[in-house]
């Protein structure tokens, strides 16, 4: 899954260590998210999406794996 928490993050200046303590996890979890090495829980999207006042599919990118 792609996303678009980086540009969002750093489109408001906010810095991964705000972030982190605001969603109450650790700043390499969101260095995770970002670089795509590890997928959110589906509350953790949930805050990510209420903390930039938008929707998940607005951050977070779906790809099907095709077959």
């Amino acid at each position: 899954m792609k996303n678009k928490l980086e540009e969002m993050r750093k489109k408001h200046g906010i810095k991964q260590e705000e972030l982190a303590d605001a969603l109450e996890v650790s700043r390499q979890t969101i260095g995770s998210l970002e670089n795509g090495r590890y997928n959110p829980s589906i509350l953790l999207a949930f805050k990510i999406a209420r903390f930039f006042n938008t929707t998940i599919e607005e951050i977070f990118l779906y790809e099907e794996e095709k077959l």
